[in-house]
This record gives C-alpha cells, sequence and structure tokens, in this order.
C-alpha cells in the first residue's frame, strides 16, 4: 500500500464530514451524494493515465543512439 492510498483514505472521509457539517449550517442544506467524490478520482485516473500514456510513447519513440551521442 503506497502513501497515496492511505492520504485518499484518510482525505475523503474526513472532507465528507467537514463538508457534511458545514454545510449543514446553511438554510437550504444540500445533502453530499458519495458519488459526488467518485467523480473527481476517476477523472483525476484517467488524465494520469493518458500523461503516463503520452511520455511513455514519447520515450519509446525516441532513438537510444541519441541519447547517448550526448552524454
Amino acid at each position: 500500500m503506497t502513501w497515496h492510498n492511505i492520504n485518499i483514505g484518510i482525505a475523503l472521509p474526513l472532507a465528507y464530514l467537514l463538508m457534511d457539517k458545514w454545510l449543514s449550517n446553511f438554510a437550504y442544506h444540500v445533502n453530499i451524494q458519495w458519488w459526488s467524490f467518485l467523480i473527481p478520482i476517476f477523472c483525476i485516473f484517467i488524465l494520469i493515465l493518458i500523461s503516463i500514456s503520452f511520455q511513455s510513447l514519447k520515450v519509446a519513440r525516441t532513438n537510444p543512439a541519441d541519447s547517448l551521442r550526448d552524454e
């Protein structure tokens, strides 16, 4: 288990509890749904996959001799 997973496991419930308590003080109370946390996590995961794939393809297309020639 990495530090990122532990941090997310601590931050998500804490954010939910703090936001729910903060929103309960308003006259027009809005309930927070569980999926409202999953959508940003899913979008971030997709962006991470796209950026890693882009960098991997860029490195895979380079000629190793070019980098050795510079050193």
